[in-house]
């Protein structure tokens, strides 16, 4: 997997499309109509996946400290339909983590998942914090690294 961490306004036009239409097919088409470009795109680091033909196959942003929560925020945590199930999710979770690691050193993460995902999460080290919530009609829970 080639890895490829650019600000908004670094990321080339192909990438911002193959990002977008990644996270449409998924967050959209998948799992149901919601507002995806949520206006934090500009204030976040993006983290892509490129197989060796150059295929999109795992996506993530950073979101800056300050701007949804007080840590830097991992979302949008993604990978193609066609990947899933290969390890992909948690070397693409680890990236973000380590570009966490490097962009704000010493700082906590704190994340929005997706309730059924907290074994995931919980696997690279997200500890649950609060009570289960409704995002977009679907159970979530704040997590803390």
């Amino acid at each position: 997997m080639r890895w490829t961490w650019a600000r908004f306004a670094e990321l080339s036009l192909d990438d911002l499309y193959d990002a977008l239409a990644l996270r449409c097919r998924v967050f959209i088409l998948e799992q149901g109509p919601y507002q995806d470009p949520d206006g934090l795109d500009r204030q976040a680091a993006h983290l892509l996946g490129r197989d060796d033909a150059g295929v999109l196959q795992a996506y993530l942003r950073v979101v800056d400290p300050g701007h949804k929560y007080a840590e830097p925020s991992i979302g949008r945590v993604i990978t193609a339909p066609e990947a899933r199930g290969s390890g992909l999710g948690r070397a693409l979770v680890a990236e973000g983590v380590a570009r966490c690691a490097q962009a704000w050193p010493g700082q906590a993460i704190r994340i929005s998942a997706q309730a059924h995902l907290q074994r995931f999460y919980g696997a690279v080290g997200f500890v649950a914090v609060g009570e289960p919530y409704s995002e977009d009609n679907i159970p979530h829970v704040e997590m803390l690294r």
